[in-house]
């Protein structure tokens, strides 16, 4: 087995259902899987630029207590790859679900991410997500 399919089967299933919990309200394992470790940044979806832990903890705190009336989540990867104790996904995100008690309704993200392989543990060290746009 390479590193990527390492990668692909034993990791990304367990990002996947950490960001299942996280639309459903429940954070921690997310947390479980972003490192402590400077650098650590996020390019969030609706704008947000943050750097270091305590900015990336606050707003993934702040994140979870959006997200009610949980339908479905989703992760499309489109590309992955890894190399020495470095990996990257680009992915579709597509969620059902209420945003600050709007509507449920779909919504889809295209995120970029980066992993840094810390004492054999693979864990997030960056995420950019925006809005898919509609052709």
């Amino acid at each position: 087995m390479t590193e990527l399919d390492d990668f692909r089967n034993q990791f990304l299933p367990r990002l996947i259902e950490a960001e299942r919990e996280l639309h459903k309200g429940d954070i921690k394992p997310r947390l479980e899987l972003w490192t402590r470790k400077d650098p650590v940044t996020l390019f969030g979806a609706i704008g947000m630029v943050n750097s270091g832990w305590d900015e990336v903890g606050e707003t993934f705190g702040w994140l979870a207590s959006t997200f009610s009336n949980f339908q479905s989540y989703d992760m499309e990867i489109i590309a992955a790859d890894v190399s020495g104790d470095l990996a990257y996904t680009v992915a579709i995100e597509r969620h059902v679900t209420s945003i600050n008690d709007g509507p449920v309704e779909p919504h889809a993200l295209r995120v970029t991410q980066i992993y840094r392989r810390e004492d054999g543990e693979w864990k997030v060290v960056h995420r950019h997500g925006d809005a898919l746009a509609e052709r």
